[in-house]
């Protein structure tokens, strides 16, 4: 458990992290094999030969030097070492090593202990792309000096540099590739996103490869099903209300040219209630209508619904953090934080209203100092015609639609409504829109 939670705290979150690495790994997994491949049979093999042809060479001026032990003789070898071996040499004649501990137990060492098979000092840093090479000979020191050239392979350094510069090659032809089968899939994440936050989705098109254009596909024909389910709603009861409004007019007419009798007064009540119910249910079906995000003033908004439920003499404050502009349906946004200040207004006696920005959301808060609502039944509240009966009755003109309205735009809109206790001792009603 543990290691799989560690393996998934260092992987890459994101698409493109995580698919090149399925590139990468296997590609770093290669080169890395390829490496040790060759440096253990291409460089060693390479390296001892390198270093035997000049331990060879050392050995043959050591046996020139032995026929030919005259100054003039000398100067010769070692003019011919320089010329056919690239190899400089001279004779310190009396000079006795001071210390052979280094001679190490490099390719290099090896070779000289077996063809020359005399003491020895070699020094690999003293003289800048040189190795010095002391031989103790009998009667004094044979110093000479050879290039790197002789003793490493420049392939090998060919070898890493094209093994290094093929990999970032193809590690940049795969993060470019790679971002482009990426860019429809962020398309349709953001298309997604927007259609759940009301906004108009019509300029997105499927792209990329073909799942990816069959994911899109399908994106498009459950956007074409919602927005036709919506439309069909909103009609049927835009209809509905339409052939109940006729006869409903008809008894209006009729009772007020009743005079007052008994059940007259209960019977003029109903109708009232009819109308009100009619008006929530278009409401309801409008919550998630066909009005088009716009930018919108989020304070003007608040200040309107605000001044509106003030003229029942309600106590209501409204404390805003700035300028707040949203993407929002005004008219559907106004309607939900109405229902909830004139719900908040209804059983409380103070109301307080703050809006401001918690990072890249807008959040409203609606506090009252009414009875609240059970931890229980906060949920249940934003179900359609569900009524606390402990406190809402009839005379308060709800028909349980009002929360449910707000929840409706509030999710229309990307975010969410959250119910909770209120400082002040009532309800709090939490809105978080994204923007």
């Amino acid at each position: 458990m543990y290691v799989d939670t560690w393996i998934k705290r260092i992987l890459p979150r994101r698409l493109l992290g995580r698919s090149l690495m399925i590139i990468f790994m296997p590609l770093v997994l290669l080169q890395v094999i390829s490496a040790f491949v060759f440096y253990e049979s291409h460089w060693d093999k390479v390296a001892l030969r390198l270093a035997r042809s000049v331990a060879g060479d050392i050995a043959v001026v050591i046996s020139l030097m032995r026929k030919n032990n005259t100054p003039e003789e000398l100067r010769s070898v070692f003019d011919l070492a320089e010329a056919k071996m690239q190899i400089r040499a001279d004779f310190r004649s009396g000079r006795i090593l001071p210390n052979l501990s280094n001679a190490g137990g490099s390719t290099l060492a090896q070779a000289i202990r077996e063809y020359v098979g005399k003491p020895f000092h070699i020094d690999l840093v003293g003289v800048k792309r040189h190795a010095v090479i002391e031989v103790q000979l009998s009667d004094g020191v044979l110093h000479t000096i050879v290039t790197h050239k002789r003793l490493y392979s420049s392939t090998t350094y060919i070898f890493v540099l094209w093994m290094a510069g093929t990999a970032m090659i193809l590690f940049g032809l795969a993060v470019i590739f790679m971002r482009n089968q990426i860019k429809p899939i962020l398309r349709l994440a953001d298309a997604a996103d927007s259609l759940g936050k009301g906004q108009n989705v019509a300029s997105f098109k499927p792209e990329g490869a073909i799942e990816v254009r069959q994911a899109a596909a399908a994106f498009l024909a459950m956007r074409d099903r919602i927005q036709r389910q919506i439309t069909q709603r909103t009609e049927m009861l835009a209809g509905v209300s339409h052939d109940l409004r006729t006869p409903l007019t008809r008894m209006k007419l009729q009772l007020a040219l009743m005079e007052d009798t008994d059940g007259s007064g209960e019977l003029r009540q109903d109708v009232q209630d009819m109308e009100r119910m009619l008006e929530g249910y278009l409401a309801f079906a409008r919550g998630e209508g066909t009005e088009l995000p716009q930018p919108s003033d989020l304070n003007q908004i608040l200040d309107e619904v605000v001044v509106r439920a003030r003229r029942n003499g309600n106590d209501i404050d409204l404390h805003c953090q700035g300028e707040i502009t949203l993407p929002i349906r005004p008219d559907a946004f106004r309607r939900c934080l109405t229902n909830l200040v004139e719900n908040a207004a209804r059983y409380g006696e103070h109301v307080l209203v703050r809006a401001d920005w918690r990072g890249d959301v807008v959040e409203i808060i609606i506090d009252d100092d009414g009875p609240g609502i059970a931890a229980v039944s906060r949920e249940e509240v934003f179900r359609p015609f569900f009524r606390l009966e402990g406190s809402r009755n009839s005379e308060t003109g709800g028909v349980g639609l009002g929360m449910t309205i707000a929840r409706d735009v509030a999710r229309g809109h990307g975010g969410d409504i959250q119910l909770d206790d209120s400082p002040t001792g009532g309800l709090r009603a939490r809105v978080r829109i994204p923007l």
